[in-house]
């Protein structure tokens, strides 16, 4: 009877033993970072260090100190947003979980996109030979009349050399060699060519400040005597980044070919 009751007590004992619960949340994730694509935002961030961190929600809201949505988890640390439309600009922030489901808070970094449409493998021709397709309207996504009141870009093959040009009421910029057409994030503030036509240049991208306060970038696959081809992107939102041009939306007419400078 005694070895009984003996083994009873320490059967109780045992099954009593106490554990230690994980109640402590990891560290917020840090470096949110967003790139904007056609009707998709892609989210990055630096992975957590703690052992136990079991992955990652993303959080996404209209406003910088609006309400943040849940918007997906992930076990990686880049997440693509793909309810994200065109012309809208999303905040992102990030927490991370354990094992145990303890939650962070939200990222101290915040990071904003706006979706815009893109395009590849466009082709202008040369406008002093074919005129009817040498311009391009990044609104509306077309080929046109390379002197239309729309055109915001336009090709030429001069003197054995190969331009892209555009009007007194628009500004151009090229940003230099790029591995692919996401290289370049943002449009810049200052820089713009003041004889508004740039060297086409194969594997270079170039920023194009329209007319109505939008941008756009192009980077060139390939050019010859007749044509330039090329990939863009253009911003359907106004005032998403710095760029604000002052004054009206209407273009300044009439139009003259001796604004360009070759």
């Amino acid at each position: 009877m005694m070895k009984y009751l003996l083994a009873v007590s320490f059967l109780v004992i045992g099954c009593s033993e106490a554990y230690p619960v994980d109640t402590t949340a990891p560290a917020p994730p840090r470096g949110v970072q967003t790139l904007a694509v056609d009707n998709a935002v892609q989210v990055t961030w630096m992975g957590n260090t703690e052992r136990d961190i079991g992955g990652y929600n993303v959080w996404v809201s209209e406003r910088y100190d609006g309400r943040y949505s849940f918007l997906g988890s992930t076990g990686d640390i880049i997440y693509v947003d793909y309810s994200a439309r065109n012309g809208t600009t999303y905040y992102y922030a990030v927490s991370a979980y354990d094992y145990e489901r303890n939650e962070s808070d939200l990222s101290r970094d915040v990071a904003a996109a706006t979706p815009r449409p893109e395009g590849f493998g466009v082709q202008l021709s040369d406008y002093r030979t074919v005129p009817s397709s040498g311009g391009y309207d990044f609104s509306t996504y077309s080929n046109g009349r390379f002197d239309d009141d729309y055109t915001d870009v336009f090709f030429e093959h001069f003197n054995g050399r190969f331009y892209l040009n555009v009007w007194s009421d628009t500004d151009i910029q090229g940003m230099g060699y790029t591995t692919s057409l996401d290289d370049i994030t943002k449009a810049p503030t200052s820089g713009w060519t003041p004889s508004r036509s740039v060297e086409a240049i194969p594997g270079h991208t170039y920023i194009v400040w329209t007319w109505d306060n939008h941008y756009a970038k192009m980077r060139v696959r390939s050019v010859n005597v007749t044509s330039v081809v090329f990939d863009w992107a253009y911003q359907t939102a106004k005032g998403v980044t710095a760029l604000k041009r002052p004054g009206s939306e209407r273009r300044l007419k009439p139009r003259s070919l001796s604004s360009q400078t070759n």
